[in-house]
């Protein structure tokens, strides 16, 4: 179950097609943050990310959340969302579970708005949706400062490695 925090100043609003931008920002300062991204590939992943969401927002694989602060409506200081997939049936310690998988991705706090239980506030949100979309299994990359989050939500570490291979030509 997943604490109660202490009222951080925004509200929580779902993302729509007119949010493509803010998303993509998440994505872009996301990768910054994690030191995972070199300055000269910033408009490349976000003119791909852009796309990407374009099209997967718009059939609903991918759902977003954004905080907007209560004193300023129109500003975006946070966000979090699901991508949505099919699931290989597998095993569980209660049987065998199949339909869809949701990777949680972007989760990014404008700096200036860190350490107040907003990313707390959104993980409610986009736990909330998995159980009453029956999603059966909920993953995500977290980073270091991440991590106690995620352990109190309930995530555990998993035997996941990972190859990266270029793609391209």
């Amino acid at each position: 179950m997943i604490s109660q925090v202490p009222d951080p100043g925004v509200r929580i609003r779902l993302a729509t097609l007119d949010d493509i931008a803010v998303i993509t920002h998440h994505r872009v300062s996301m990768f910054r943050d994690m030191t995972e991204l070199p300055l000269h590939l910033e408009p490349e992943l976000a003119q791909a990310s852009e796309a990407f969401f374009h099209a997967s927002v718009a059939t609903g694989e991918y759902v977003a959340w954004l905080a907007v602060a209560n004193n300023e409506p129109e500003r975006v200081v946070a966000g979090a969302g699901l991508w949505l997939r099919p699931m290989l049936p597998r095993p569980t310690p209660t049987g065998i579970i199949q339909g869809h998988e949701a990777l949680v991705a972007n989760v990014d706090t404008e700096p200036e708005w860190r350490r107040r239980g907003v990313a707390a506030l959104l993980m409610r949100h986009v736990l909330d949706y998995t159980r009453e979309h029956r999603i059966g299994r909920v993953l995500l990359h977290a980073s270091d400062d991440g991590r106690p989050l995620y352990e109190s939500l309930g995530f555990v570490p998993t035997s996941e490695m990972k190859l990266t291979t270029s793609t391209r030509g």
